[in-house]
């Protein structure tokens, strides 16, 4: 309010704290959802011994995930003697924070779905190495595009070129490299930060739509090709 907002009334301050106390409490929420249920399964004596590892590990991660979260926050409402910059949390925490709970989400699905699912026993041909290899490859490619994003959203990095597929007159902005040392724009230039998770959005959806192509020339279970169709519908969404 001081630095920016001078004009924002009481109701719409409570709007957006409303908002944010709304996403801490159903983060509480999440953390119970994993915490109670496990420890009445451990107490059970239901969970196998790799399972109680695996148990450890998503509740020690669902506790980091709250905690990068308060760190998170903590950036926003530092003072910053003699700076005129506009108050925002650090993007760098910005990423850690869905970096985490990226992984949480993944690592929670894809122990649900190893329970619930029998693994499918399929030969290992080499086009099948190549194409789980290949998958892979491609996840790691959208972890880093959704990070690259979450700079984005940290430096407003999207309120600088709004035009599509080039960046207002040019295909490669003047301003790319402003910064120095170079490494320094990947992180802190808006404009490359922009430009960035352009490329990689472009290159993830060319992966995802090759991974579709490559599956089509081999013998999948019909719960497969079930799985990287959708994954080519929602890229395509995204």
């Amino acid at each position: 309010f001081n630095s920016l907002n001078h004009d924002m009334t009481l109701t719409e301050f409570k709007f957006i704290w409303y908002m944010e106390y709304s996403h801490r409490m159903w983060g509480r929420v999440v953390g119970l959802a994993y915490i109670l249920p496990a420890a009445y399964f451990w107490r059970k004596g239901w969970l196998s011994r790799p399972m109680k590892g695996c148990v450890l590990a998503l509740c020690g991660l669902v506790c980091f995930q709250g905690l990068l979260g308060w760190y998170m926050v903590k950036s926003g409402l530092e003072e910053k003697p003699d700076s005129y910059d506009i108050p925002r949390v650090s993007q760098y925490r910005l990423a850690a924070h869905l970096g985490s709970a990226l992984v949480l989400y993944s690592a929670s699905l894809w122990t649900g779905l190893s329970l619930l699912l029998p693994r499918h026993k399929l030969p290992e041909t080499h086009q099948l190495i190549r194409l789980r290899q290949y998958a892979h490859g491609t996840t790691a490619l959208i972890f880093l595009t959704a990070l690259s994003g979450a700079f984005v959203a940290g430096l407003d990095a999207g309120l600088v070129y709004n035009s599509f597929p080039k960046m207002g007159e040019r295909w490669i902005p003047d301003d790319l490299l402003a910064f120095s040392p170079i490494l320094k724009n990947i992180f802190e230039n808006p404009t490359t930060v922009q430009f960035d998770h352009r490329i990689l959005g472009i290159t993830s959806v060319t992966a995802v739509t090759a991974l579709y192509l490559f599956s089509r020339k081999i013998s999948l279970p019909r719960r497969a090709r079930m799985a990287v169709t959708s994954l080519l519908a929602v890229a395509c969404l995204q």
